[in-house]
């Protein structure tokens, strides 16, 4: 018989991997860097200066896009960000939250490409604005914009350095000094080094109001209070809520399969309490049954950390192809797509590996294929037929329009910036990866 303390515990950990997996990244960023963004402080900006590869070790990392990355502290009080004039070129901030919320957009979509200047704010700030400036109320103290800048196929990246150098955070009050992260002492296995970032964190950053009786079910459970953190049943409940976690994100995480592909366009709903600019309070971007909210958000963070909501990108991946089979190296596929997906951006399929989920080394040093791809090879009636296999095919057009894989499992995933309201309502499918001979 399950001790009742164990499922508890497993649904605790449901509900806290998103806030330490997330402030684990952030960390990473202000201390270490990830990949091409070297660390940076806190309330300033990490620019990559170069697409993302291999080296990225981040989870379902893009390679479309050149990122600008900051970790925000509102201890300091209002920041004034600045962005330049893009003239028409893709780019978007997305603002996350400590629990991983979406609350507020800028960019292409959200606010146009002209220059703006933003008052980034504590939630319960009561001051007024300098004029021009459109303030965003950040929900938690701690909070990352994700920023993405457009690049397209050989051109100059200087172009992009100059964008990413004149979009700048200012605090208003120079002469205050961030408080950061506390980070507890490392413990002597993962499931109390878990826990103890837990009740660490859940307790710095609180969660939106209607959390916070399902956080303090969790009390009985000593992660509120100073115990230690080596309970039976907190070990129990790490590696069953684990183990859970992952199964559902192999399985689908409960989203809609179309053609083996796992339609995530409402993956990141979760946000049902903070809208600032650029972030949609709309019936259609939200998940109203609680227990799925928790689950989706989870499982999401595992998946694909920092995702966009779809009406940002949306984001489908697959395992398996047209015969339910794992997708693996071992294979050659082919994907039809006819038409190539309707977007107001561009799209792009991107390949990692499994369970990682990181990009894929590969020969050619080509991650992703997408609408700006050079040298694509089309059909006559407009469509394209690429080719997904870890030996590089023979023959030409399939060779032009070859996305490699690796020789294991793999993990496509199809994003479409900007997806036309076809994608999102489903008119519009993609087919299943095929095995061909």
């Amino acid at each position: 018989m399950t001790d009742p303390l164990d499922d508890l515990a497993a649904q605790a950990y449901f509900y806290g991997f998103p806030l330490v997996f997330n402030l684990e990244q952030v960390s990473r960023y202000v201390h270490t860097g990830i990949g091409k963004n070297p660390a940076a402080p806190w309330n300033s900006f990490s620019h990559a200066r170069s697409l993302a590869g291999p080296a990225d070790r981040f989870v379902t990392i893009n390679n479309d896009t050149v990122y600008s990355m900051a970790q925000l502290d509102l201890s300091v009080g209002p920041i004034l960000l600045e962005v330049p004039d893009t003239a028409g070129r893709y780019y978007v901030l997305q603002f996350v939250d400590a629990w991983t919320n979406n609350f507020a957009y800028i960019g292409h979509r959200a606010t146009g490409t002209r220059e703006g200047t933003f008052l980034l704010v504590p939630h319960d700030w009561a001051g007024h604005a300098p004029t021009g400036a459109t303030v965003v109320r950040v929900p938690t103290r701690i909070a990352s914009i994700v920023g993405r800048w457009a690049v397209d196929s050989g051109e100059p990246l200087e172009n992009v350095h100059a964008l990413q150098d004149a979009t700048t955070l200012t605090p208003l009050d120079p002469a205050r000094s961030p408080v950061g992260l506390d980070e507890p002492a490392s413990e002597a296995d993962a499931a109390a080094e878990f826990w103890s970032k837990y009740r660490t964190w859940s307790q710095a950053f609180p969660p939106a109001p209607r959390d916070r009786g399902l956080q303090e079910s969790f009390a009985t459970l000593g992660l509120t209070g100073s115990d230690p953190l080596d309970s039976p049943s907190l070990h129990a409940g790490f590696e069953k809520g684990k183990a859970a976690l992952e199964a559902i994100l192999a399985s689908g995480g409960g989203n809609a399969i179309v053609g083996g592909w796992n339609l995530t366009y409402h993956s990141f709903d979760y946000n049902l309490d903070y809208f600032e600019v650029g972030s949609l309070d709309d019936p259609d971007f939200t998940i109203d049954d609680p227990q799925r909210r928790i689950v989706q958000r989870a499982g999401a963070a595992l998946g694909g950390l920092w995702g966009n909501q779809a009406f940002e990108a949306a984001y489908i991946a697959t395992y398996v192809d047209a015969d339910g089979d794992t997708l693996s190296g071992e294979n050659v596929y082919t994907l039809h797509l006819a038409p190539t997906p309707p977007v107001n951006a561009f799209w792009s399929l991107t390949m990692y590996d499994v369970p990682d989920y990181y990009l894929v080394e590969n020969p050619i040093d080509r991650y992703s294929i997408g609408d700006r791809t050079p040298d694509l090879v089309y059909e006559d009636d407009g469509s394209l037929i690429i080719t997904i296999s870890h030996t590089e095919p023979s023959a030409t057009t399939a060779r032009a329009n070859w996305l490699p894989a690796p020789n294991g499992q793999f993990r496509p995933v199809l994003r479409m910036y900007e997806p036309d309201p076809a994608v999102l309502s489903r008119a519009y499918e993609v087919p299943p990866l095929r095995k061909t001979e």
